[in-house]
């Protein structure tokens, strides 16, 4: 009997507005990033309007990610800079940080410490 792997991810997208009063989609995930979840974060992605330049993705609620789960946000990157879209991120913890800056994410997105500080990064 083969066990069918638990989908423990959720994502949604919302819409908050910068200190410079620009709007801003943030793409939150909670559970896990695996190989699994890419229904679930894409499907959140094409949430986020097609005119928003800004979006933020939150960490926070994250519990576990994989090399799957990290090509996946590699995708999601790649997805947003063809449309000339910027993204910041927050809510990663210290090991994760370090994994995005040793595989060159951080070229793709800014890590911030809080949802205000990604938010106002935008204006620099």
């Amino acid at each position: 009997m083969t066990m069918q792997p638990q989908l423990n991810t959720r994502a949604h997208v919302d819409k908050v507005t910068s200190p410079d009063g620009s709007a801003v989609s943030v793409l939150r995930f909670t559970g896990d990033i695996t190989s699994t979840s890419r229904d679930v974060v894409f499907g959140a992605y094409q949430d986020v309007p097609a005119d928003t330049r800004k979006v933020v993705f939150d960490f926070s609620k994250m519990e576990y990610m994989n090399s799957s789960g990290i090509a996946l946000i590699i995708e999601l990157l790649m997805a947003a800079s063809k449309t000339d879209r910027t993204v910041q991120s927050f809510g990663l913890s210290p090991h994760f940080q370090k994994v995005f800056i040793m595989v060159g994410l951080n070229k793709y997105t800014s890590l911030h410490p809080d949802e205000a500080t990604a938010c106002a990064a935008f204006a620099d």
